[in-house]
């Protein structure tokens, strides 16, 4: 997994790059407030970890981007001129 991250700082915009493997996915639910579920993608690298949460709305958009954009490349033939 690769995140690019922009920050704004009081010196000007910051962009920060890491990379690390996918530990675990984590389903946050709360039975008082069903619509605050959240899921938690957690990462770890070499010299770097992190969380990303998302919201059930974006997992769905997510997941129907990349279903309708997988597949794409697999008809590809390369012909090479001898």
């Amino acid at each position: 997994m690769q995140i690019m991250v922009k920050k704004k700082n009081p010196d000007g915009l910051v962009r920060l790059e890491t990379w690390g493997e996918i530990r675990d996915i984590l389903i946050n639910e709360d039975f008082l407030h069903p619509d605050k579920e959240s899921v938690s993608v957690c990462f770890r690298g070499k010299s770097s970890s992190g969380i990303v949460d998302f919201s059930p709305k974006e997992i769905e958009h997510i997941y129907s981007i990349s279903r309708k954009r997988t597949g794409l490349i697999k008809g590809v033939k390369i012909l090479s001129d001898k």
